[in-house]
């Protein structure tokens, strides 16, 4: 049994070695190459915090495997992260239990990864602005992300905690080469942006429609249970929706079924899911005008793709712990 460390799948995999995992990930699965029940989720009682399972099953990695992770919401701002858990890898020939990895890290890089591919696919290629709506470790990763894929020359932070946007945009100035500039409201930081990235861990939305320009992208992934969203009804509404799987979208997206509930569009509203652009079946942007908006979740086959290509470079390279069970 392979064991791998947070230090480790950082030394392991990098952000485009992550989003070129997402595209075939996702591409896979709108192929109908995976198995991926809905998540059984457990709410502990009198919080908000969660404990989930999310199993997959890859024919194209012959792999299979399952997040088990907990969400404490209130972990945010405190040197305990709100998501943790551990990755399990198992053996598609044999059902061997192959590697246990560090989630956290995991589902970070690939939430933002996510993100980068839909970017790609959605924004317009002349993008040149960024927003980042919240400043925890997916604002972070999504600065990361996001200049991975396009030329961002100006980046706006926001946080309803003003020191950690000043720490992150001090952060993403240092390793990139763009401008960083910390706004007092969530309306400043998305009034010129292109690209708006909404991390935050907000039950109620913190992007209006009202806001948005013709030709915005934005990469909602903060929320990922039915009654919480970060986004308003007339943002969704008169936008054109990806989103990375229907089936979990429809059963767990706040964004989408609040809207739903209150009469604004039905289910045919979502365009497509982000593989079915990647293997041809669907369009993405069709123009400069139009407002795209990817919903994510975050979906087990991500994990599972990210632990096969992490257990095969640890073996090559010598990375991680061998124990016995």
């Amino acid at each position: 049994m392979l064991i791998l460390t947070r230090r480790d799948i950082g030394r392991l995999l990098s952000m485009p070695q992550c989003i070129a995992l997402m595209e075939s990930a996702l591409a896979s699965l709108s192929r109908g190459e995976v198995i991926l029940p809905l998540r059984p989720v457990i709410r502990i009682p009198d919080s908000p915090n969660i404990f989930a399972v999310m199993p997959a099953y890859s024919a194209a990695l012959n792999a299979s495997g399952a997040k088990l992770i907990s969400v404490y919401p209130g972990n945010h701002g405190t040197s305990i992260e709100s998501h943790q858990g551990m990755v399990a890898l198992f053996d598609g020939a044999n059902g061997s239990p192959l590697a246990i990895m560090d989630a956290a890290s995991i589902t970070a890089i690939r939430t933002a990864a996510v993100s980068a591919v839909a970017t790609r696919l959605l924004a317009r290629g002349d993008t040149r602005t960024l927003a980042i709506l919240g400043a925890g470790v997916q604002g972070r990763m999504h600065i990361d992300a996001m200049l991975a894929v396009r030329d961002f020359e100006r980046v706006f932070v926001w946080s309803r905690n003003t020191d950690h946007a000043r720490e992150l945009a001090h952060e993403g100035a240092s390793h990139h080469d763009a401008h960083f500039d910390v706004v007092s409201s969530a309306d400043q930081a998305v009034r010129d942006a292109d690209v708006i990235c909404t991390t935050t861990a907000s039950h109620e939305p913190v992007l209006q429609g009202a806001w948005l320009r013709p030709g915005t992208h934005v990469n909602a992934i903060g929320a990922s249970i039915p009654s919480a969203r970060e986004l308003d009804t007339a943002a969704v509404a008169h936008s054109r929706l990806y989103v990375d799987r229907r089936e979990s979208a429809l059963h767990e997206a706040g964004d989408i079924l609040i809207p739903m509930k209150e009469g604004a569009f039905d289910a045919t509203h979502i365009v497509a899911e982000i593989g079915e652009i990647l293997t041809g079946a669907a369009l993405g942007r069709r123009n400069d005008e139009e407002i795209t908006i990817f919903k994510s979740l975050g979906l087990a086959v991500e994990d599972l793709a990210c632990a096969h290509f992490l257990h095969a470079r640890a073996l090559e390279t010598g990375e991680g712990t061998r124990a016995e069970l």
